[in-house]
């Protein structure tokens, strides 16, 4: 397996958050696993959201992506491809993932997951994304820490040029 590929950035604010969420977007399918992990307020779910509603195509950004903080997990049939979002900040024991389905998410779509933590061990080939605030605070810039972990993910990272 080839080492991890890393990129850094800098998002001057929310706005830039959905934009890398919009390039970030084309590159998904199915099997993918992108875990999302940063501070509260540092754009987890703007970024998500942002992947998600470009799946959609012209004009989803009116679609409704809202935090599945309280209900673990949304799912959106995007015209191309079914996307998991979960968001396991609520989650006490590793063992209540099978109930939420998510090894299934994975065999029929792609799985974005904030707090990827609390799972456990993530599968190998995934993309694994670190936002964080700088300055502290939420309304300001913040970082974004990319890794590609797997050929498919390396080349698709390699290719987008960030």
């Amino acid at each position: 397996m080839p080492a991890p590929l890393k990129i850094s950035l800098s998002l001057t604010d929310e706005s830039a958050t959905r934009a890398l969420g919009r390039r970030l977007a084309p590159l998904l399918e199915t099997g993918d696993f992108v875990a999302l992990t940063g501070d509260l307020g540092a754009g987890k779910t703007a970024l998500a959201r942002a992947i998600i509603q470009a799946r959609y195509g012209e004009g989803g950004e009116d679609e409704d992506v809202p935090s599945p903080t309280f209900t673990l997990i949304q799912t959106y049939e995007t015209p191309d491809l079914l996307i998991t979002h979960a968001d396991l900040y609520r989650l006490d024991d590793p063992e209540d993932l099978r109930e939420l389905g998510l090894g299934e998410a994975l065999d029929e779509g792609a799985v974005l997951m904030e707090w990827p933590d609390r799972m456990g061990t993530p599968p190998a080939n995934r993309l694994d994304i670190v936002l964080s605030l700088e300055g502290g605070t939420v309304t300001g810039a913040r970082g974004a820490h990319l890794t590609a972990h797997g050929p498919s993910w390396v080349r698709r990272l390699n290719a987008l040029k960030l």
